[in-house]
């Protein structure tokens, strides 16, 4: 099926809608403290909808990890609300965003451009490892800032750890799409605040949101453990060499 225009026309749609959504629950102060937050997903669903649009070739990367974690939200809504409309929804949309961007040929308009792989230097193994670390950091970006953005209980001390791993992860992706090493660190140490504010703050509510948000973070790392330790122990054996 290729029809990559339609998709990626209907992927875009159900980002666009999402962003309202929040943006209009933000401004009509639907649930009270939880305006900022609203803000921030709408941000981080407009930015998926206006990347797409723009072509960006980690867009596909990145709006793919917000539909997944959609999904993941919608998923474990129905097991615990089941089938309700809204529910079912909301889990039915992203995945559809999902499907609409997976395959072969929808590579082709995004990290399929020759031109970034020759400023960057990227072979395919590269473009491949890249692609899972940005859909993972992407996927734990919802679950972050609901987390460190959502009304606490009172005498919940993790403000600091809270705005540290918005802020790294952040960092962190811009600096992944670049390709810069302190991108990954930037990663890291927005998993270790999490892990953190988790500990400073541990409420139920929120608890499944900085787990999901912790894990993730770390496993963006993953992909490029392999080429990173390659790397420095080339550097090491060429130090020892000359």
């Amino acid at each position: 099926m290729k029809l990559i225009g339609e998709r990626r026309a209907i992927a875009s749609a159900v980002f666009a809608l999402y962003a309202f959504f929040y943006l209009v629950l933000a401004l009509l102060d639907v649930q009270p403290g939880f305006d900022k937050a609203y803000f921030a997903m709408a941000a981080v669903y407009g930015s998926a909808f206006f990347a797409l649009v723009a072509g960006y070739f980690w867009a596909r990367w990145y709006a793919m990890g917000v539909a997944l974690s959609g999904v993941i939200s919608g998923g474990v809504a129905l097991w615990q609300l089941g089938a309700e409309p809204i529910v079912v929804f909301i889990a039915g949309t992203h995945l559809a965003a999902t499907l609409m961007l997976a395959g072969q040929s929808m590579r082709e308009p995004f990290e399929g451009q020759p031109s970034w792989r020759k400023r960057l230097h990227m072979d395919d193994n590269a473009v491949v490892r890249l692609g899972r670390s940005v859909t993972r950091a992407s996927i734990s970006l919802p679950f972050i800032l609901l987390y460190a953005l959502a009304p606490k209980p009172e005498g919940a001390d993790a403000s600091v750890a809270l705005w540290l791993a918005v802020a790294a992860s952040a960092v962190g992706l811009f600096g992944l799409v670049r390709m810069r090493t302190w991108g990954l660190l930037a990663l890291l140490g927005a998993s270790g605040a999490m892990a953190a504010a988790a500990v400073l703050s541990p409420t139920v509510a929120t608890m499944g949101f900085a787990a999901a948000g912790t894990a993730l973070l770390a496993s963006a790392w993953l992909p490029m453990a392999a080429p990173i330790a390659a790397m420095l122990l080339g550097r090491r054996d060429n130090g020892a060499t000359v």
